[in-house]
Order: C-alpha cells, then structure tokens, then sequence
C-alpha cells in the first residue's frame, strides 16, 4: 500500500495531459514535425467491414435504440469472448454495450452504488480513471499490486488491469486466481480493464481474461471483464465498448443505465457487431502494433534506456533512472512527445510511458531521432 485518499466530488486532479502543452509546443516546432506518441489514440484506418455497417441499414433507424443493445450484438460479442480469449458459457444476458470504456470506468463505482467509506483498490500504476471513478463516488481508493498491503479493511470494489497500461505488464493466471478467491471470500467485486487483451505482443506469460475458465473455474460471479474497440479495431472515434461477465451485475448496471439515457447509438451499435465477427483486421493491427514495439524498443534503449514490462499493451515504459518529466523534455526537443510515468502513480516518477499509436511513418521518424 502506498498511497490512500478520501476527497469529495469537486476534488477532481487536473487533466494530466493539460500539463504537456509547453513540450508539446517544443516538438511541434521541429523542423520534421511532431512525433506524438504520449496518447495512445489509433491512427490506422477504421476496417472496411466496420465502416460498411456503420453506413448500412443501422443508419436509416430513427428510433431509439436499446441500452441493452439487439441479442444478435451481445450474442456476437460473447462468441468472440469465447473465440478470441477461451472465455466459455458467458450469457448473452450478461453482456452490456457501453458508450466507450472510459465512461463505464469512471462511473462504475457509482452506478455500483459504492460511496463514503468504501473502499476501492486500483493497481499501483494505473489508468488514472480508476482513481478518478473512486472520487466521483466519494469512496477511499489505495494503490496495491499484492492483497497483503490491503490489510484487514473490507473492500468493496478491486481494479486489474492486465495487460497494464502503462507498463504492459501482464499477470499470470496464479495471481488472477488468488485475487478472485480473496474478493469472493470478502464479497468484494473484482473489475478487469482488458481492453489491451488482444494485444499480447511477445509476453510470456500470455494475458487471460478473469472471465477464463482457468482464473474463475467457469463462475463468473462478481466478476466485470471490460472491452474496448478501440485499439483492437481502431473505433476510438465511434465510443464502442462492452462489459461483461456477472450477471446480476450487468442487469443492475442496465437498470440504471436505463434511467440515465447512457444507450450506444444504433449505427455503432451494428459496427461493433461486425468488429467482434471479423478477427482478420485485429490480427493485421497486432501485427502492426508488434512491428512498431520492435522498432521503438530498439531506439530507445540504443539511447540507454531501460524498458520494463512492455511485452504486450499499446506501450513501453521505460526510465533513465532520473525524473520522467526530464526525459519528457529532452525528446520533445527531438521532437518526440511521450508521456510522463507520473501521470499514472507516484511509483512512475522516474519513467515515461512510450505509446504505439504512430503512423509507421511517424515511427520510422522518431526512431532515426532517437538513434542520431
């Protein structure tokens, strides 16, 4: 445990990335350009098939859409849980589209009724969002990787995050096990960010949903797993998401959902059926993302940086063993923009966070910066 807080709903950090506009000024006046790799937003064309039932019949719908989204679409989203990441016997039921992944995580706390005195742990570098969702709730957050640093006090809602962001790291099925058993046996809920899943890169060991059968033994109670298409099928711009797993979760989830308008719109809705159908364009984008973690890697440690972690994600989280801000500064005099590791928990000082997210062209520049 290293850090806790308790703060009302106005007590909001400021925005992080806010605090980059002077370096990012910096690279932008390179004479080649900016490299921006400090926000891992896609940059690859949205796949033809998706783009086609976004314009299809889903367009011409002038009525309401469902909160819970057609059976066909939720029917399609488990068999791709189950096709791409072994995850078998999840109910249709049980699977609720979202506005993006970022609103669910922000608001789950709250939509899951948690408020003053609870308690919700987050991993100790993390999205800031968990964090956030926490104070929107007015509920106390600590940052803890092991369950011992929690101590006796009881929880009430657990965040993983595997593969990380910003580090890549990804745990092992042992350890997505022994969190399970410890929030079933203190009734916690336990929420797994895997937007990154499908993006196992080279990491050994290989990421697991916690919906998989060899984390949960097939009992998905208590248990949120979280997707985003947002990386895997470059639909950022369209707020495409899901959660899934509980069921009695996911209904109350819906109900409230219900009350408070948060419906995807028809047409994402039938671009999303069509990204969870077709696995070929998200193995031609997690060939593109490795190709790029190669070349990247190389550059930076040829400058003397250490990479940790960083096998599998959208990023490389790497340090030169002083402030991260420093090294900020120094690429964006290359040109190059990242972002700080500090933005992401105080054990991140030292490092900065590299995303994938460039145009080959933007990579292949960075990296002959960077290897001067």
């Amino acid at each position: 445990m290293s850090s806790a807080g308790t703060v009302d709903r106005t007590g909001l950090p400021d925005f992080p990335w806010d605090s980059l506009a002077d370096d990012q000024e910096l690279a932008r006046a390179h004479p080649g350009g900016i490299v921006d790799l400090s926000i891992g937003t896609p940059v690859d064309p949205v796949p033809a098939v998706v783009r086609a039932a976004l314009a299809g019949p889903a367009a011409d719908i002038p009525g309401y859409p469902t909160t819970h989204g057609p059976a066909s679409l939720r029917e399609a989203i488990a068999g791709s849980l189950a096709r791409r990441f072994g995850v078998l016997g999840l109910d249709p039921a049980a699977v609720l589209p979202t506005i993006g992944s970022k609103e669910l995580i922000a608001w789950l706390p709250t939509l899951l009724g948690l408020g003053a005195g609870e308690l919700v742990v987050i991993p100790e570098l993390a999205y800031p969002t968990y964090e956030v969702g926490a104070r929107l709730a007015g509920a106390d957050f600590v940052r803890s990787d092991g369950l011992l640093g929690i101590g006796p006090r009881r929880t009430s809602l657990v965040w993983l995050n595997s593969p990380s962001n910003p580090t890549g790291r990804v745990l092992p099925v042992d350890h997505l096990r022994k969190v399970v058993a410890w929030a079933r046996e203190r009734g916690a809920i336990v929420a797994s960010d895997e937007c990154y899943l499908a993006l196992p890169g080279v990491s050994d060991p290989a990421p697991v949903s916690v919906l998989h059968p060899d984390v949960c033994d097939g009992d998905h109670t208590g248990l949120l797993a979280v997707h985003s298409l947002s990386k895997t099928s470059n639909l950022a711009g369209y707020r495409a998401a899901f959660v899934a797993g509980d069921r009695a979760l996911v209904s109350r989830l819906l109900e409230i959902r219900k009350h408070a308008g948060l419906i995807v719109p028809h047409p994402v809705q039938a671009a999303m059926a069509a990204a969870v159908a077709d696995d070929t364009h998200v193995d031609a984008q997690r060939a593109l993302y490795d190709a790029r973690r190669v070349r990247l890697r190389a550059a930076l440690e040829s400058r003397g940086m250490r990479i940790e972690h960083s096998g599998a994600g959208l990023y490389l989280w790497a340090t030169e063993g002083r402030p991260g801000r420093d090294t900020v500064h120094d690429l964006a005099g290359q040109g190059v923009l990242v972002a700080p590791g500090e933005f992401y928990g105080p054990a991140g000082d030292e490092y900065v966070r590299v995303a994938l997210s460039a145009s080959d062209e933007r990579i292949d520049a960075a990296v002959e910066r960077l290897t001067r």
